[in-house]
């Protein structure tokens, strides 16, 4: 449009811009800037929170689970599984569980953070356990489950600028317990000989008398029927189990299959039937330990080298009579003795590092020649001969002094699903 002079007037048709409207905008930006940083904080601390916490809480759980391994129904069970416990925090190698992007030693003071790690707390039942209470604390033979509860401090970035935050810092608290599960109806791990029960219908220790010291002899046929060893209750037999590994990938040799066996358990498989033994399955004898007959000098090679491995329990050395063994030297070697090789007749006495308890299978009956169902296990010490540190190898019957504890000693590993059982030995699991 032209103006009264003739010229040309922009503003007539163009709107006016809106300026107020660009001023909101900054001014919103302006609220948002530190809005959008402070949830960025936010999201930062609370990052790092978590992480702290979930390292504390890998450390509470090791250190729970390492300690119910060690409690075995001894007097010095809860300080052996104490020291166990913190053995999980020991950093002298470099391997120790710490926290802060495992930067951090757990129950030291790093710089301006501090921790804590207090011993561990034992209960009798799962439910006091993770209860939280400390008026049902128990310890030596009656613990049976552990609490650990762990603290530190976390740094702290953004969230420092709030009042309630202004140490810079703030503490996370982590917590496990573990203790020992229900009977399991398979027990792996665990030494392949059978026992027959003295009382099939006596569910707890199928007439079996706790701390009670018995002669374990290998089944033998005629007579004279040998008797049972000095100072012991009365001679109960047992049998090899068939856990020949046809196709392993050490030790290949039978009679070294036997001495690990024996030194140890059965080693780990994947087959369970291999490494395992099941509530209510059949087992069978193992074929080349056939009973003999009980005039005879020896029970056989099997048996001998199984009862080599028993040796390799008490001491590093292995007797002459084992020495035909193939790979004998290796194997020796590798397996420890226990730290207690004397005689125990109390069990909660016993102090050693359980390298003596044996967990053997109790089955319905002892045949050499057809099935034999397993009822559940139970768990002996293995003793020494009389007034020596070993089992004699030369015995004519396989016999060793075998002390009766029920199941006190948790086992490796196992399933607890499959059958109905009331008692037995459990394994170490993770309850929270």
């Amino acid at each position: 449009m032209l103006d009264p002079v003739g010229t040309w007037n922009r503003s007539s048709t163009l709107p006016a811009r809106d300026f107020s409207r660009g001023a909101a905008s900054v001014q919103l930006l302006v609220i948002l800037v530190p809005v959008l940083l402070g949830l960025m904080g936010f999201a930062f601390d609370l990052g790092e929170l978590y992480l702290v916490r979930g390292e504390l809480q890998s450390a509470a759980n090791s250190m729970a689970i390492a300690a119910a391994q060690k409690l075995a129904g001894t007097d010095v069970s809860s300080d052996a599984a104490t020291l166990y416990a913190r053995q999980t925090l020991e950093n002298a190698s470099g391997f120790g569980n710490k926290y802060f992007f495992g930067g951090l030693a757990i129950g030291q003071t790093n710089g301006s953070l501090t921790s804590e790690a207090p011993d561990p707390a034992y209960f009798a039942t799962a439910v006091d356990a993770t209860a939280g209470s400390t008026g049902s604390e128990v310890a030596g033979a009656q613990a049976r489950h552990a609490r650990v509860t762990l603290t530190a401090e976390a740094p702290l970035t953004f969230w420092s600028f709030l009042s309630l935050a202004s140490s810079r810092r703030v503490a996370v608290q982590a917590a496990a317990v573990a203790g020992i599960s229900a009977p399991l109806c398979t027990g792996c791990g665990i030494e392949p000989i059978a026992v027959a029960a003295i009382d099939g219908t006596e569910p707890v220790n199928f007439g079996f008398v706790p701390q009670t010291e018995y002669t374990l002899g290998y089944v033998c046929n005629g007579n004279p029927i040998p008797g049972s060893l000095p100072n012991t209750a009365g001679r109960i037999p047992y049998l090899l189990l068939n856990r020949l590994d046809t196709a392993p990938v050490i030790f290949t040799d039978e009679q070294s299959q036997l001495y690990r066996d024996g030194a140890g358990g059965l080693p780990a498989n994947a087959s369970t039937t291999q490494a395992c033994l099941t509530v209510n399955n059949t087992e069978l004898i193992w074929a080349t330990a056939a009973p003999v007959q009980c005039s005879t000098v020896s029970p056989g090679a099997s048996v001998v080298s199984w009862m080599c491995g028993l040796t390799s329990r008490f001491e590093p050395t292995y007797p002459a009579q084992c020495a035909g063994i193939p790979e004998i030297d290796t194997m020796s070697a590798i397996f420890p003795q226990d730290t207690e090789v004397t005689e125990t007749t109390d069990y909660t006495q016993y102090q050693g590092n359980g390298r003596r308890v044996i967990t053997v299978a109790v089955v319905d009956v002892l045949t050499a020649v057809g099935a034999m169902t397993v009822l559940g296990f139970r768990q002996f010490v293995v003793e020494p001969v009389a007034g020596g540190v070993d089992v004699n190898v030369a015995d004519a019957n396989g016999r060793f002094g075998a002390l009766f504890i029920g199941s006190p000693v948790p086992l490796k590993q196992g399933s607890v699903s499959g059958c109905q059982i009331s008692s037995g030995p459990g394994k170490v699991v993770l309850h929270q």
